[in-house]
């Protein structure tokens, strides 16, 4: 009897998190988020280390959360001022599992080393439109 007092709680945790992980998706979407899968400090050809995750615009900061993570804040955050793409391409065969319908994959540096970004049309031109829109006076190193 006691087997099954104990799965029924594990199984109202498990489903106390995956509401919670729902709720919040839906609330970064809310706000103006775009789905972004990112892959920090390796650059792999196997296409292992994809992310998926809510990316959103602040003032001069692109911030990015993870989808499957219970931290409050953002996972990553790049500042406009720093950023530099260095290359763009299609996403290989065995990427493309992890990524929006239709991606680009960016492939940017800032202060904190190397970063892929891979996101859909939309999201890629409200990217680089971002990242143009610079406040004059201020130099932004950007690749088309």
């Amino acid at each position: 009897m006691w087997i099954a007092e104990i799965a029924g709680v594990v199984l109202f945790a498990v489903s106390v998190v995956l509401a919670l992980l729902a709720w919040r998706r839906l609330r970064l979407l809310r706000q103006g988020g775009v789905d972004v899968a990112l892959r920090r400090d390796r650059v792999d050809v196997t296409g292992r280390g994809w992310h998926l995750g809510i990316a959103r615009y602040r003032g001069d900061e692109f911030v990015w959360y993870r989808i499957l993570s219970l931290r409050s804040g953002p996972d990553r955050v790049l500042r406009r001022d720093g950023l530099e793409i260095a290359t763009r391409r299609e996403p290989s065969g065995p990427e493309t599992y992890g990524m929006p319908a239709g991606a680009t994959v960016l492939t940017c540096r800032d202060g904190s080393g190397p970063v892929e970004l891979a996101m859909g049309p939309d999201a890629l031109t409200g990217f680089l439109s971002w990242l143009e829109s610079a406040p004059p006076g201020r130099r932004v190193p950007w690749a088309s």
